[in-house]
């Protein structure tokens, strides 16, 4: 008997984080269905959580081209691109307000990713859909199979699945390479209420509390909370000789790196609510790239993985999936041509991004923080 043959879909992107969403979408407003697989098991399985600064020139841009800006210009955060620099001892070296002028407001990233979950027709992402292997047919198409034995064929596969894609080795050697950076992050929750010091010294928006290959990074988000990143310069295996699941011990161990800080910034971490997170950063080579693989291609981090310290990483995978989705539907029934011509920009965008975000990392932590980073904020050489 011959087997059945399987399920098809023209569009099959792996990963249904902003920059999948953003592809579907805008396919979506020219006609052409995608189907999403995403490993998480519902849109509500883990908190999606942190403030985004969408820029003007990218992210915004994207949402242009999904037909969603002016639904996210009502849900920014009024007062999120305010900023504050503090050195170790809690002294405040640059202040600046919201004045509402900035190209970068803010959203939180779990409303973003509503929103255009929101857009999409129902059905369109398939949660608890884990990728197990991908392998290309003929004529550029592949074949994905998922973990619990189903299958499925693609005439254009993208990965949008992340630092460790699964569909990356299809078109590139590279793997994400430890930075030199590890974070620990912590949430303090009601801070006006319950943490009025560390809420006065976080403020309206982003703060930078910064010294020599540590800091904390913290901004305020829309739910009146304060979410924190302490940042420090380590080994790739400092993280491992910390006990997680004791969290006061956790914090004892972090705070050992910040011996002689400020007991206000020190807080950030004493006063904590709840676990904290370990977070090593990794980053793909800066410039990766790859010659043209018939029928897949890369968006977002599984593309472009960089450090956050430029604060690029969101903004890079809006505008990736909009603009592949844009180049698809100019090229209709030329897979190829679409896939040149989107990689063909993303490359070296992305490229430019990595740099800054490398460069922005040595900034924020060198010897002389904060000094660094006033001058970037100030317009001085940085």
């Amino acid at each position: 008997m011959t087997p059945a043959p399987l399920p098809h879909h023209p569009v099959a992107v792996v990963g249904a984080g902003l920059g999948g969403l953003t592809l579907a979408r805008v396919l979506h407003v020219h006609g052409i269905a995608a189907a999403l697989f995403e490993l998480e098991a519902s849109a509500d399985a883990r908190t999606q959580g942190g403030m985004l600064d969408i820029h003007e020139d990218s992210g915004q841009e994207a949402l242009r081209a999904a037909g969603l800006h002016e639904r996210f210009l009502a849900g920014v955060h009024p007062g999120g691109q305010a900023a504050r620099i503090l050195g170790r001892d809690g002294t405040v070296r640059l202040e600046q307000p919201d004045d509402g002028t900035g190209g970068r407001p803010e959203m939180d990233r779990g409303e973003l990713r509503d929103l255009l979950l929101g857009s999409l027709p129902a059905g369109t992402v398939r949660w608890g859909a884990k990728v197990t292997d991908a392998r290309p047919l003929e004529d550029g198409r592949h074949r994905v199979t998922l973990a619990d034995g189903s299958a499925f064929t693609t005439d254009v596969l993208v990965g949008a699945d992340g630092a460790w894609s699964r569909v990356r080795p299809l078109i590139s050697p590279a793997r994400p390479a430890y930075t030199g950076v590890s974070f620990v992050e912590a949430d303090l929750f009601r801070a006006d209420e319950r943490h009025p010091v560390s809420a006065r010294v976080v403020g309206g928006g982003m703060l930078f509390a910064l010294g020599p290959g540590r800091g904390f990074l913290a901004h305020r988000e829309t739910d009146g909370s304060l979410h924190v990143y302490t940042a420090v310069s380590a080994p790739e295996d400092w993280l491992d000789g910390i006990d997680f699941t004791d969290t006061e011990a956790a914090k004892t161990a972090v705070l050992k790196e910040f011996d002689g800080w400020d007991d206000s910034l020190r807080a950030l971490v004493a006063d904590a609510d709840g676990p904290l997170v370990p977070r090593r950063i990794h980053a793909l080579p800066v410039g990766h790239r790859w010659d043209r693989v018939p029928g897949v291609t890369l968006l977002g981090d599984a593309a472009h993985l960089m450090s956050p310290f430029a604060g690029e990483g969101a903004n890079l995978a809006l505008i990736d999936g909009a603009e592949l989705g844009l180049a698809l539907a100019a090229h209709p029934g030329d897979t190829e041509a679409a896939l040149a011509a989107y990689e063909s920009r993303m490359f070296p965008r992305a490229e430019a991004s990595a740099r800054e975000s490398a460069r922005s990392q040595t900034l924020l932590f060198r010897a002389d923080a904060p000094q660094g980073v006033v001058e970037m904020f100030t317009g001085g050489e940085g």
